[in-house]
């Protein structure tokens, strides 16, 4: 009972707790949007929308939204921002939480700023300090501890600093390469059905401006498939812990249909048969199941009551949490079914049991039970079920069940290799307590099997989180070497370019890369125009390439994150007659369909410029350099509009700080990524992350100790025995007491080391197939981990034996036992 408790907690919890989002997500989505309808787009919003959306009689909220710098007067700080400048009464629904508590109702009607919570905090501003966006300084009206449908997360990066529309223009950040958001939120007339008032009257005239848009039902989509992702993920965790203590049940099963034996041949002696003998102990485990799955379900209804501490970093609202009865009915049945179908290994054997084990004892049926393979099936079966369940994907599902087999296969055969070599090659020149504790591995009623897969299942599951979130962290670490770029300058204008070079090299900055960036679209493919292309049905070409602003360079060489894989790259075009020749990267003219030769017309900013494709490369985007999907050669865009990139590496957070404050105070247009910063601030996001992961995959380790404690506890009256029997024949209870810590420091090192093998495999084909990384394991955390759940098995294989060596030996004479 106990080894499903926890299993069904962890499932109880998370599926109670994803229940509870779902249903506030249904009733609150019109407060996280903010409005009926968010009309979004990299363009203005042209006009006609607006006034046709006006002639609707809806209530209209403009919001422009960018990156840029923040400067705070008082102490010089400096931090990139999400500047938002709004006009009109959003939101309409829910509210911007501020202090002072009307701030939010104020700003927008003066020269004033909401400022993030957490910037206010890091630059030590107050209410009336001031703050400087682009050429305007704005008094802080207040700070912002909430917005609708943002999270604590998404403001880490880029926090928000709300300014009003009506200010926007005197900051000067309007201007060419601004990659600028622009928002509409709508509000419809009340007493209206908004589902079909927007499908009827706005929908239609939003596919023909082909703009993205956000309604309500959209919004819960949205949030209820990113948060059913989350739960599925982490139910699969608790899923590992429920299948752990299964194996528990089965080795319990195990040794009490051992105990039974002769009971089972009784009941045949007296006319029962064979299937009668399964139903039997099949009921008690049913039974002792659904008890164990009632107070798992009771357990994890009040675990999720803590759950919200955990997910408020993630979560744009406030979670009300009630008892899911759904959630405990699912945990309940997917208890008894996981007892049922894990029991019913060891009491297959009952089928097999003769009438002639009473009359002797000796007796073997020599018939094989194939049915076992059914019930392998079916357990194989219920896994992918339940995994397909919780991640909706057919692969996803097969990988997690191929891996779990896998992994448990390799614990099953470590297990059997261990007793094999022990009993093959045993040590019998050693001392009396080393062959004792080596002899305990394949004695009857030995625990190395289970042991062995319960605790390795454990370790590889903890191991495998850490060396994730180590990958991905060294990933980012590239670009604070001392030979990668670890700032970027963007939305440089053409005018300040050399200036701004000029005062980099001034710092004792280098300039890595100073690169022109030319915006446009694609105009045609093979001569085919881009709407007659989306209007063909039959076409394989992605919607993507054909719908994205393409930011370009051009250049007459390639730099070395890039790699030529076909065709010739010429970087000059000498005439203006002559042809242009582009270079693609390989994976986007993989989706636009062309190849070598074929032509492509781009409209730059109302000019058709028509070229061919010259080349193909292979982009290492782990690279920090700026990479481009399309490269032009030099000669053709060189009078286009276009902003500028600049790449450098600072030394130290102090030159860093200097610098950054001289560029602001300079240029306040020029936005700068610290990616010392994002590193940072991706390790406290990836911290956060993993603590909740590791929250749950606890639940395995606490499992497999309970596993551990009952496999000891079934065990414990073999143990008495041989312990009476060495204690008989002269051994000491401390000689013992070493037979047993050598037996369980075996157990123990075998299960973490196996356990840490997997880990190590499983993070490579995460660094190989998902991240596309050089794998280095962490040897650290590695060894953490053995020496943890080693000590772990040994003390409390010691704790849970203790009465072995304490049963007097006349007790095995007196037959008392």
């Amino acid at each position: 009972m106990s080894s499903i408790v926890l299993g069904i907690g962890a499932l109880v919890a998370i599926n109670s707790f994803g229940d509870n989002l779902t249903t506030q997500i249904n009733s609150e989505a019109r407060e996280l949007l903010g409005a009926d309808l968010e009309i979004e787009s990299r363009s203005p919003i042209p006009d006609s929308l607006k006034q046709f959306l006006s002639e609707l009689k809806v209530t209209q909220s403009e919001e422009l939204s960018f990156a840029s710098m923040v400067y705070f007067p008082k102490d010089g700080g400096t931090r990139l921002i999400n500047v938002r400048a709004v006009e009109g009464n959003y939101p309409f629904y829910g509210e911007i939480v501020t202090t002072p508590a009307t701030a939010a109702n104020r700003f927008s009607a003066e020269q004033s700023a909401l400022v993030d919570q957490s910037l206010m905090l890091q630059f030590n501003a107050q209410q009336g300090d001031s703050v400087k966006v682009g050429n305007t300084t704005f008094l802080i009206e207040g700070e912002i501890n909430k917005t609708p449908g943002q999270s604590a997360i998404t403001t880490t990066v880029a926090p928000p600093v709300f300014v009003p529309l009506s200010e926007l223009e005197a900051t000067g950040l309007l201007q060419t390469g601004s990659r600028i958001n622009y928002k509409l939120y709508v509000k419809f007339p009340e007493g209206v059905d908004s589902k079909t008032f927007f499908e009827e009257n706005i929908e239609p005239r939003l596919e023909k401006e082909e703009v993205r848009y956000d309604d309500v039902e959209e919004r819960k989509q949205e949030l209820g498939d990113a948060y059913s992702d989350l739960t599925g993920f982490l139910n699969l965790t608790a899923f590992i812990a429920l299948l752990l203590g299964c194996m528990g049940v089965a080795s319990s099963v195990q040794v009490y249909v051992k105990e039974k034996v002769q009971s089972v041949a009784i009941l045949r002696c007296i006319g029962a048969s064979s299937s009668q003998g399964v139903w039997i102990y099949l009921i008690q485990i049913a039974f002792m199941g659904l008890i164990g799955s009632v107070i798992g379900a009771g357990l994890g209804t009040l675990i999720q009551f803590f759950l919200p501490q955990l997910f408020q970093d993630f979560l744009p609202f406030e979670i009300e949490l009630a008892i899911s009865v759904s959630a405990i009915l699912q945990g309940v049945l997917i208890g008894v079914i996981t007892a049922i179908l894990f029991a019913l290994f060891p009491l297959l054997q009952i089928r097999k049991i003769s009438p002639l084990k009473v009359l002797r004892a000796s007796f073997e049926s020599a018939e094989k039970d194939r049915s076992k393979y059914f019930v392998y099936f079916f357990v194989i079966l219920f896994i992918f079920s339940f995994s397909f369940s919780q991640l909706r994907d057919w692969m996803d599902a097969g990988v997690f069940t191929v891996g779990l087999i896998i992994a448990t296969l390799i614990l099953f055969g470590v297990g059997r290799l261990i007793i094999w070599a022990v009993r093959k090659y045993f040590p019998s020149g050693s001392s009396f307590v080393v062959r004792q504790g080596l002899a305990n591995l394949y004695r009857p009623n030995n625990q190395t099997l289970i042991l062995v897969i319960t605790i390795g299942l454990g370790t590889a599951l903890i191991t495998t989180l850490f060396l994730s979130q180590d990958l991905l962290l060294d990933k980012v670490k590239l670009s604070s070497s001392a030979n990668q770029p670890n700032m970027v300058l963007f939305d440089i204008q053409s005018h300040q370019v050399d200036e701004l070079t000029e005062m980099t090299k001034a710092d004792s900055l280098p300039v890595i890369q100073q690169v022109p960036i030319v915006t446009m679209r694609l105009s045609s493919l093979n001569d085919v125009g881009v709407e007659q292309i989306k209007r063909d049905t039959a076409t394989d070409i992605r919607d993507w390439v054909l719908n994205r602003e393409y930011r370009v360079t051009y250049r007459d060489s390639l730099i070395d994150s890039e790699t030529l894989v076909a065709g010739e790259y010429d970087g000059v075009v000498e005439n203006e007659n002559d042809s242009i020749f582009i270079s693609l990267e390989k994976g986007v003219a993989e989706d636009m369909k062309v190849d070598i030769g074929d032509p492509i017309t781009f409209n730059v900013q109302g000019a058709p410029i028509k070229t061919y494709v010259g080349s193909l490369r292979e982009i290492d985007w782990q690279r920090v350099q700026t990479n481009f999907l399309v490269l032009f050669p030099e000669g053709v865009l060189e009078e286009a509009p276009k902003f500028h990139v600049l790449l450098t590496h600072y030394d130290n957070v102090n030159q860093s700080a200097a610098f950054q404050q001289k560029v602001v105070r300079k240029f306040p247009n020029i936005s700068i990524i610290d990616l010392d910063l994002i590193l940072e601030t991706l390790d406290e996001v990836l911290g956060k992350i993993s603590f909740i992961i590791q929250f749950m995959a606890f639940f395995s380790i606490i499992t497999g100790i309970i596993v551990l404690i009952g496999s000891v506890s079934i065990s414990k009256f073999q143990r008495i025995q041989e312990a009476v029997l060495l204690r008989t024949i002269g051994a000491s209870k401390k000689q013992i007491i070493r037979i047993n810590m050598m037996e369980y420091f075996f157990l123990g090192s075998i299960a973490s080391l196996t356990g840490i093998f997997i880990a190590i495999l499983s993070a490579w084909a995460l660094a190989y197939f998902s991240f596309e990384t050089a794998f280095v394991p962490n040897f650290t955390g590695a060894l953490i981990s053995y020496f943890a759940i080693t000590g772990l098995t040994v003390l409390i294989g010691l704790l849970n034996s203790r009465s072995v060596v304490n049963k007097p030996p006349l007790e095995i004479l007196r037959k008392e036992l």
